[in-house]
């Protein structure tokens, strides 16, 4: 396998790389006794999930308490619930001064298939960013992605958007400049996968129709810039600036969040 820090090749069985000594992932997950253990590495992933997934329940209930419309076909909330809840787009913004949605948006989905999809690119790509990133720089590519990416689509003019396949496509971003940019045998494997990542994308963008292909091509785009910007461990290890610019990140969405849902609480009958 390959060292995650200096990209030497070693033996699996090594519990740290005797070129530079960084930990490797294979030992992380022999060292990891339970379940619990194993997920505590994928914490960042795993806490976005949950999120993501008790917003889409929320959504489904203040969908049939507040607005009193039944959920549609695959646990679909209604347009109400959503824009409560911060789906962004002209109408919000425009119409609302909502520019907070910019980061409540990714964590808002329109039904079980839309959620499920995205979550599950998110933990296959997720795992791979948080390791060659950090978690801190993680974060800020994650939170801004959706940002800029929901922030183009805007300027293009689409009127309501949710879903958190902006934030994806710029983690795509990030590995396709991660992959140009390291070079060689397995920079040009990454960066290739990368690539197939996004025709695939691009393919089932214009096939289904109400894709917001905006949204995942400023994600994208946000994601190559902000992996130039902010580095990986090979080039530089995270700072605390990053890290705290993460957990920065973090809060104020979180803030955001839940300051929405207690506004749509507020209005139950």
């Amino acid at each position: 396998m390959l060292c995650p820090h200096c990209r030497k090749l070693i033996s699996r069985d090594e519990r740290s790389c005797p070129y530079c000594g960084t930990p490797t992932i294979g030992a992380r997950w022999l060292e990891a006794k339970s379940i619990s253990q194993i997920s505590n590495y994928l914490e960042p992933i795993t806490g976005i999930i949950a999120v993501t997934s008790f917003y889409f329940i929320a959504s489904l209930l203040v969908s049939q308490l507040i607005t009193a419309e039944s959920v549609g076909f695959l646990l679909s909330p209604s347009q109400t619930a959503l824009f409560n809840l911060g789906a962004s787009g002209t109408i919000p913004m425009d119409a609302y001064g909502r520019y907070w949605s910019l980061l409540a948006a990714s964590f808002l989905h329109g039904n079980l298939l839309h959620i499920g999809f995205n979550m599950l690119a998110l933990w296959q790509i997720g795992g791979f960013v948080l390791n060659i990133y950090g978690p801190g720089r993680f974060f800020i590519i994650y939170l801004m992605s959706g940002v800029l990416g929901f922030y183009v689509s805007y300027l293009a003019g689409i009127p309501f958007t949710i879903g958190a396949s902006a934030s994806i496509c710029g983690l795509i971003g990030t590995v396709i400049y991660y992959g140009k940019s390291r070079g060689g045998f397995y920079g040009s494997m990454i960066y290739k996968q990368a690539l197939g990542w996004v025709i695939g994308i691009a393919i089932f963008g214009f096939i289904i129709p109400g894709i917001n292909n905006w949204a995942h091509g400023g994600g994208l785009l946000a994601g190559i810039a902000l992996g130039f910007l902010l580095g990986y461990n090979e080039k530089s290890r995270e700072g605390a600036w990053q890290r705290l610019t993460g957990a920065f990140l973090v809060l104020v969405s979180l803030a955001i969040l839940c300051w929405a849902l207690i506004k749509a609480l507020l209005m139950i009958p």
